[in-house]
């Protein structure tokens, strides 16, 4: 795995030929237990790696197409699958918690749901009061620029607009890590301005 713009902060990815970008997995390496965010299927070097971070406590979901390995890894390592509560009715595992707006089940983690994107209830996060995760929504395509999903993917672009104006109006904000594309790893605050202002 890759080390992020923090010594507890890890990745792994996946190249998408179709989309010309990589997915990525997220590992928040923390005392009380790792999370892994949108977790995708490993190499044998990526797995014995996670598994040296120490436990993993909790896998979290951003929304149900990213679903990606989360049920093999919760199964070798007994992590608690956390996922999207707008999308209970229809998500595609079973989850021991549901996220919303405002969730608080772990220290130094705000969650925050997103809407009009593909899916419904689709979450971001917040680690440590200075790192954005995203799922689908926000994303980049190139290096230092962040943009949204396409119009013919967005389920109401109104909505998705104002979801990411929500975000990038949080003080403090100083790394993107999405699920598809690019990290930010510096400067993010003026990135997500940039991004604001081109949906405008």
């Amino acid at each position: 795995m890759k080390t992020l713009h923090k010594n507890n902060f890890y990745c792994w990815s996946v190249f998408d030929e179709d989309r010309n970008i990589d997915f990525h997995s997220y590992v928040w390496v923390r005392p009380q237990g790792n999370i892994v965010f949108d977790p995708l299927p490993q190499t044998e070097h990526d797995k014995q790696h996670l598994l040296s971070l120490g436990k993993v406590s909790h896998i979290i979901i951003s929304n149900s197409d990213h679903v990606r390995n989360a049920q093999l890894l919760a199964a070798d390592t007994g992590a608690q699958i956390c996922g999207p509560a707008g999308e209970k009715e229809s998500f595609p595992i079973e989850c021991a918690q549901w996220l919303s707006d405002g969730s608080n089940i772990l220290e130094g983690l705000d969650v925050y749901s997103v809407s009009g994107s593909k899916t419904a209830g689709e979450l971001a996060f917040i680690a440590e009061g200075d790192t954005l995760i995203t799922g689908d929504l926000i994303r980049a395509h190139s290096g230092g620029k962040l943009c949204i999903l396409p119009d013919g993917k967005l389920k109401d672009k109104n909505l998705a607009i104002a979801s990411v104006k929500q975000l990038a109006a949080i003080s403090g904000i100083t790394a993107v890590l999405p699920g598809d594309g690019w990290p930010v790893f510096r400067g993010a605050g003026v990135v997500l301005a940039e991004l604001e202002n081109s949906l405008s």
